[in-house]
C-alpha cells in the first residue's frame, strides 16, 4: 500500500510498511535532530520525496475552499494532499483540517496519535456585526475580522 507522510510521522517512532512518500515542503518542517534522524531512517528504507502536479493542486484548492479549511492549511499541507490524491495513496496525518479536506476528496487517511477527524463544513461569521459570509479575511460590511464557525 502507498502512504503519503505528513510531518507528524517524523516526530515519533510509529512503524510503517509499504511504499512511503512525502514532499519537499514537509522536509523543511523537520528542524530537530530526532525528526531529521527519523527522516534518514525512512529514506534508507525507501522513502520517496517528490512534488505533486498542478492539476491535483487545483483540485485540493477547490476542496479546501469548499470545506472552509483553505485559510488554516499550509502550503506543505496542500502539497501532501495533492500528492496523496495524485498517487491514490493513504495520507498519514494527525491534522484535523488536512483530514477534513482529504474526506472531501475521498482520500483515505490514517491517524497516528489522535482520533480520526469527523467531516466538518465551516462558514465564516463577522466578529463585529455578526453577518455570515464566504469571505475569510474581513467583513465586507464593517471590516471586522471573520471567525470560522461550524455550519
Amino acid at each position: 500500500m502507498k502512504f503519503v507522510l505528513d510531518a507528524s510521522v517524523f516526530f515519533g517512532e510509529i512503524p510503517l510498511e509499504g511504499e512511503l512518500y512525502t514532499t519537499p515542503l514537509i522536509l523543511t518542517e523537520l528542524k530537530d535532530l530526532r525528526s531529521r534522524g527519523r527522516l534518514e531512517v525512512l529514506c534508507a528504507g525507501g522513502l520517496i520525496v517528490t512534488e505533486p502536479g498542478e492539476e491535483s493542486g487545483r483540485r485540493v484548492a477547490i476542496a479546501a475552499a469548499g470545506s472552509g479549511d483553505a485559510c488554516v492549511i499550509s502550503p506543505a499541507d496542500r502539497e501532501i494532499l495533492s500528492l496523496a490524491l495524485e498517487l491514490g495513496a493513504c495520507l498519514v496525518t494527525d491534522d484535523f483540517a488536512v483530514q477534513n479536506i482529504a474526506i472531501a476528496l475521498r482520500i483515505q487517511t490514517r491517524s497516528l496519535l489522535q482520533r480520526k477527524a469527523a467531516p466538518r463544513k465551516w462558514r465564516f461569521r463577522c466578529s463585529g456585526c455578526g453577518r455570515y459570509s464566504t469571505d475569510t479575511d474581513e467583513c465586507t460590511v464593517c471590516g471586522s475580522p471573520m471567525k470560522r464557525t461550524l455550519k
